[in-house]
C-alpha cells in the first residue's frame, strides 16, 4: 500500500497575479462619473472629427449664398454661416483640426522633446542639464500668447510659399494646404516642451540615486537603456497626466491663434475663424448660433479636459 503524497505547504500555493498597473489605473477611473463622462465627450467630438468625411451631411467649404445666414433647420441642423456653409459640418472639420494639431504638438512637443529632454537634464546633470535648463528658462520667461503670434505670422507665409514650391516640384497638391498645420504645430511645440521638462527632470534626480539605477549603472547598462527601460517606465503615470492636461491647453491655444488670424488660415476650417465671425456684439444678437456652435463644441472640450485631468491627479496622488 503506497503512501500518500505530502499536502504541498501553503507557502507553494499558486498565487494569484496581481493586476497591472494600467488595469488598476483603468479600474480606479471608471469609478470617477465626472471623468468617464468627461472622456465621452471627448472621444464624441474627436471622433466626429476624424469621420467628418463620412458622416458630414455637407462639404465644409461648400457655399449657398441663397441660404446664408438661416438658423437650425432639418437641412441645417446646427444652421448656416454668412456664406451658406453647414455649422454642422464646419464644426465636425474643426474638431478634426483641432485633433490633428492638438495630437502633434503633444507627440513632440511634450512626449518626445519635454520627457526626451527632462530625462537626459536629470539624468546626466551637469552642463547638459545647465544647457538644456538655461534655455528652457528662455523661452518660458517670453510672453507666451503674444510671442506665439509674433512667430507664427512671422513663419506663417514662408512655410507656405515652401508648401506651393514642394507641391509644384512634386506635383502632390498637399504640402500647401498641411502648411498652416505645420506653422500652429512647429510655434506650440516650441514653447510647450518646458513645463514637461522640467517637472520630469525633478522626478529623474530622485530616481537616478535609487538602488536599481545604481546597479544597472554597475552591471554597465548604457545611457539610454537605463533611460528607457529602468527611468522612464517610473514616470509613465506623470506621462498620462501630461497628456490630459496638454490636450487641453494645445486645443485652446489653436483655437486662441486662430481667432488672432494666425493660426491655421482658410479654406481649413477651425473652431477659433468660427468663434471671430460669430463674436460681434451686433452679430450676436441677430444670428446667436455662429457663435453659440462653435463655442459649445470648444467650452465642452476644453471642460471636459480639466474634470478628466483632475480626476487623472487624483488617481495619481492617491497611488
Amino acid at each position: 500500500m503506497t503512501a500518500a503524497a505530502p499536502a504541498a505547504p501553503a507557502s507553494e500555493a499558486p498565487s494569484i497575479p496581481a493586476k497591472g498597473a494600467v488595469a488598476h489605473f483603468w479600474e480606479r477611473l471608471r469609478k470617477k462619473k465626472l471623468a468617464m463622462l468627461s472622456l465621452i465627450v471627448i472621444t464624441t467630438i474627436y471622433a466626429g472629427g476624424i469621420l467628418a468625411p463620412w458622416i458630414a451631411p455637407y462639404p465644409y467649404s461648400e457655399q449657398r449664398i441663397e441660404n446664408a445666414l438661416q438658423g437650425p433647420s432639418r437641412q441645417h441642423l446646427l444652421g448656416t454661416d454668412r456664406l451658406g456653409r453647414d455649422m454642422l459640418s464646419r464644426s465636425l472639420y474643426s474638431a478634426r483640426t483641432t485633433l490633428v494639431v492638438s495630437v502633434a504638438v503633444l507627440v513632440s512637443g511634450s512626449l518626445v522633446i519635454g520627457n526626451g529632454l527632462g530625462l537626459i537634464a536629470g539624468y546626466r546633470g551637469g552642463w547638459v542639464d545647465a544647457a538644456i535648463m538655461r534655455v528652457g528658462e528662455v523661452l518660458s520667461s517670453l510672453p507666451g500668447l503674444p510671442m506665439l503670434v509674433l512667430v507664427n505670422a512671422a513663419l506663417g507665409p514662408r512655410v507656405a510659399e515652401w508648401g506651393g514650391w514642394l507641391d509644384r516640384a512634386t506635383g502632390i497638391g498637399l504640402f500647401k494646404d498641411f502648411s498652416s498645420y505645420l506653422t500652429v504645430f512647429m510655434v506650440l511645440s516650441l514653447f510647450f516642451w518646458v513645463g514637461t521638462a522640467r517637472y520630469v527632470r525633478s522626478l529623474v534626480l530622485q530616481l537616478r540615486e535609487r538602488e536599481f539605477i545604481l546597479a544597472a549603472q554597475a552591471l554597465g547598462a548604457s545611457t539610454p537603456r537605463i533611460l528607457v527601460y529602468h527611468l522612464l517606465p517610473n514616470i509613465a503615470f506623470i506621462v498620462v497626466l501630461q497628456v490630459s492636461a496638454t490636450l487641453g491647453s494645445v486645443a485652446g491655444t489653436e483655437v486662441a491663434l486662430t481667432w488672432f488670424g494666425v493660426g491655421v488660415q482658410p479654406p481649413t476650417p477651425s473652431f477659433g475663424a468660427m468663434i471671430f465671425e460669430g463674436s460681434g456684439a451686433r452679430t450676436f444678437q441677430s444670428q446667436p448660433h455662429l457663435l453659440l456652435v462653435p463655442g459649445l463644441f470648444v467650452s465642452s472640450l476644453l471642460f471636459a479636459f480639466a474634470l478628466l485631468g483632475d480626476a487623472i491627479n487624483d488617481i495619481i496622488r492617491d497611488r
